[in-house]
């Protein structure tokens, strides 16, 4: 948390804020009973004390994948192996301590509310793995984690920035063996291109009509960033979200959707109006409407008229474009 700079008041305002806009209770690829199972980079990459500390505490909050806070110890410190200031001893230029970087102030706040297992009768450290992380994952869970609520929100919360989200979904999925993705693999390298440069466009300005910077516009609506985005993995979509959703590959109702997917928004019989492409745990990158800046929300959502999604990079997996 460089920067759990929220206190524990400002993360519930956040939450019941979005719950007010009608935020969906949507279970994810992070979420769910049981917890995905860690892949060959997560058993090479994380330290095994870790491994168990990141299992056993998202194992308290229904809906948190171990993944999450795991994602989260890797960004913030390496799993406690930097040697920055702030990691295991003193705090770092923004005053965050220990190897999942609290704040004092929140850390405090967290350990008071929720007890930490198995510490005795010594105070909660933030510098402790044990207490750091179970103190992460009492975080998340009170900020939109539980039951997965709202896992955007959650991580927005622990760090306010789209991009700090958008890495650790990202780093989340790495480590997940694709049996923990309810049954599907990982995007595949057209659809991980398209999500990189999508990423890269977070924080850009909405813009009716806008076909991005490289092309003159300040920003993108929502069919220009999808289509910039696979043009950037060497596949070509038609410009509209109409157009986009009537050429694509549909994905049966009911099928898990797989990061690269672009989720569509409107009446099939109708009219298609918006279009955002899926990047795992329920989130969706997208360029929503004037006045607002492309950003990382749910693709689902109370009161939503989502009307389905396709699958532009199939071909590409397939071997056939």
């Amino acid at each position: 948390m460089t920067r759990v700079g929220i206190t524990l008041l400002g993360a519930i305002l956040l939450v019941i804020t979005l719950a007010a806009a009608g935020a969906s209770s949507v279970l994810s690829v992070f979420g769910g009973t049981g917890g995905s199972q860690p892949n060959r980079t997560a058993l090479t990459d994380i330290p095994p004390s870790y491994l168990t500390l990141y299992q056993q505490a998202a194992a308290t909050c229904p809906g948190l994948d171990w993944s999450v806070p795991a994602a989260i110890g890797k960004v913030e410190t390496n799993h406690g192996r930097s040697t920055l200031p702030g990691v295991r001893s003193g705090s770092n230029d923004k005053g965050a301590e220990g190897p999942m970087q609290f704040l004092r102030p929140t850390f405090d706040a967290v350990t008071a509310k929720h007890l930490i297992p198995q510490r005795g009768k010594r105070a909660p450290s933030p510098y402790n793995p044990r207490d750091a992380i179970y103190a992460a994952v009492d975080y998340l869970c009170d900020s939109g984690a539980r039951g997965g609520r709202n896992l955007h929100q959650a991580i927005l919360a622990y760090n306010p920035a789209e991009w700090y989200v958008s890495k650790v979904l990202a780093q989340a999925q790495d480590y997940q063996s694709a049996s923990g993705l309810g049954g599907t693999a990982k995007a595949n390298p057209p659809a991980r291109e398209a999500i990189n440069y999508a990423q890269g466009q977070l924080g850009l300005p909405y813009v009716w009509g806008g076909n991005g910077p490289a092309n003159g516009d300040t920003g993108f609506d929502c069919s220009g960033l999808t289509k910039a985005a696979y043009a950037a993995a060497g596949i070509s979509l038609p410009r509209t979200a109409e157009e986009q959703f009537r050429t694509g590959h549909q994905i049966p109702k009911g099928q898990p959707l797989l990061p690269g997917d672009l989720a569509f928004y409107g009446t099939p019989d109708k009219g298609i109006h918006h279009v955002g492409l899926y990047v795992g745990g329920g989130q969706m990158i997208n360029a929503p409407n004037f006045g607002e800046k492309i950003k990382i929300a749910p693709y689902r959502y109370q009161g939503d008229d989502y009307a389905g999604a396709t699958r532009p990079a199939i071909s590409a997996s397939a071997g056939t474009a």
